[in-house]
């Protein structure tokens, strides 16, 4: 083999193996740094927030949503329900802080459901939280995330936690967001850069979500990769708020999966390239928040690096052991970050018993790659069909 083709067979080992070691490295700081410990709020003071929730042709799972809203331990905040080509004749709820826009042209947009619920506000709200059509909340949700607010940042994530976890795709999806949530929120956040966006359970200052995205008309999944770029690009960071909870379905049918994984892998081709512009900014700047989460971005979906890198493990067994020997321990490092991930977050035994199925959801993972290109017109949100997951 000619050198340079050497040098490069090398270089992309390098860059997929990273990937693997990078959670194991992660830990290990993050086991050395004291734990931030929340400001204490003034008693008394209840900073004005607007609950966004968005729903996109589906309305049956917005009364659950209304009513855990509606049960928060909190006075000041109005709830805006932007229902995106739905009907909303049965639509009603009895309570004066639940407004229902209808927008009269189909949006087809997270954001522009958004800016839709802002150019209606009620009164000038402080600050926004955006909830999905099917989550739920814990009744301190608002009250977990005023500490951080109270810090300083003008940005917080909360934690997206599984609402249901009755078959083994929707176990092995919530094990997903275990990882997730544990090494690109909390471990993230304690190292001093910023948690990644979630899509939802997360907070804003008003004034920074229409400076970051006023601006743009963005359409398609992927709004929240747009946001947190350009609150990074500030300089800013994005807190993680471990108690601030957020039910959320996860997928519990094949074709959820294939239809919702290949937006999200569609959304990491288009806009992973902010990693390189924050990497840059980071070194220019000085800046670790910008530079860590820039690495952070330009990693490719889970189960993409996990099946180049097990080829690449099988190419070296024949082409050089000693290198298969070191893919061999990097996936075991992977492995164990990924069950101390697990671990950390007290994961139900139903989620372990599921990792036996993991390959059969790689593979279903694979086959959304067959969607990816025009996966933005497959879907604009995953539909959840309640009581009909696969076992």
């Amino acid at each position: 083999m000619p050198d340079v083709l050497k040098i490069a067979a090398w270089l992309l080992q390098v860059l997929l193996g990273y990937n693997l070691v990078l959670p194991f490295f992660l830990y290990l700081a993050y086991l050395f740094r004291s734990k931030r410990k929340a400001a204490v709020v003034e008693v008394g003071l209840e900073p004005d927030y607007a609950v966004i929730v968005t729903a996109y042709e589906q309305t049956h799972t917005l009364p659950p949503v209304i009513q855990s809203l509606l049960q928060l331990d909190y006075t000041n905040y109005h709830i805006y329900i932007v229902a995106d080509k739905c009907d909303v004749s049965n639509l009603s709820f009895g309570d004066g802080r639940v407004t229902v826009l209808r927008p009269p042209e189909t949006l087809a947009s997270n954001t522009r459901s958004h800016f839709y619920a802002i150019n209606h506000f009620h009164r000038q709200h402080e600050r926004l939280t955006i909830i999905d059509s099917d989550n739920l909340v814990e009744s301190d949700y608002l009250r977990r995330l005023n500490p951080f607010f109270a810090q300083g940042f003008n940005a917080v994530q909360g934690v997206r936690k599984a609402k249901n976890t009755d078959t083994v795709y929707a176990s092995l999806d919530a094990a997903r967001d275990l990882y997730y949530h544990f090494y690109d929120g909390e471990v993230l956040f304690r190292l001093g850069s910023s948690a990644t966006l979630a899509g939802s359970g997360m907070a804003f200052t008003v004034d920074l979500y229409k400076s970051c995205l006023g601006h743009l008309d963005l359409s398609g999944a992927g709004f929240d990769k747009v946001l947190q770029y350009q609150i990074l690009s500030r300089n800013d960071r994005i807190a993680f708020a471990e108690e601030a909870v957020v039910y959320d379905e996860k997928t519990a049918r094949t074709d959820q999966l294939v239809n919702q994984r290949a937006r999200w892998i569609n959304t990491w081709f288009r806009y992973f390239a902010y990693g390189f512009t924050l990497l840059k900014k980071g070194v220019v700047n000085g800046s670790w928040n910008q530079f860590l989460f820039g690495l952070i971005l330009l990693r490719p979906p889970l189960f993409i690096f996990l099946l180049l890198s097990m080829l690449c493990l099988l190419v070296n067994l024949w082409v050089s052991p000693i290198t298969a020997l070191v893919w061999g321990i990097a996936f075991l490092l992977f492995v164990a970050g990924f069950f101390v991930a697990l671990a950390h977050a007290k994961a139900e035994t139903k989620i372990y018993k599921a990792m036996l199925r993991a390959p059969l959801f790689i593979f279903y993972q694979v086959l959304s790659l067959r969607k990816v290109r025009n996966a933005n017109k497959h879907s604009v949100a995953t539909k959840h069909s309640f009581g009909s997951g696969e076992k």
